[in-house]
């Protein structure tokens, strides 16, 4: 029979130790319904890594989608796709009301206090391509 216990390690983080093996954990400051949204949006779906990169491209600075486009080389409609999930799920807020042409994208004040959070739940979850680890560093 295994012992479990909690040790405290930073404030916000916590580390399960089995026996003589610890196994990080998610950072314990993100909501537990935000932690499910934001898996469902960066790890669970195919287009999470193209998520990604636009949010880490947000943080450097606010953008419209034709500018996200020609950055990340990618197609205008595929970035419109991201850019409408990513605000659906209060990744990201636009300029303009209705995602108008031309609108910039910024990152809202949650996620940016806990992008750090957000990365290291990308890497503890191992769903992270080799190609993408290389980006959130």
């Amino acid at each position: 029979m295994a012992i479990y216990r909690l040790i405290a390690f930073p404030p916000t983080r916590y580390i399960l130790q089995l026996g003589d093996r610890s196994v990080p954990s998610v950072p314990s400051s993100l909501d537990p319904s935000f932690r499910r949204a934001m898996v469902y949006v960066f790890v669970g779906t195919r287009g999470g890594y193209n998520r990604a990169r636009i949010v880490e491209l947000l943080k450097e600075e606010p953008m419209n989608a034709h500018r996200i486009s020609e950055r990340l080389e990618l197609d205008y409609k595929t970035v419109q796709h991201h850019l409408r999930l990513l605000e659906e799920n209060q990744v990201i807020v636009a300029s303009s009301p209705k995602s108008a042409y031309g609108a910039l994208y910024f990152l809202t004040p949650y996620i940016e206090k806990n992008l750090e959070a957000l990365r290291q739940m990308w890497l503890n979850l191992g769903k992270v391509t080799n190609k993408a680890k290389g980006l959130l560093k």
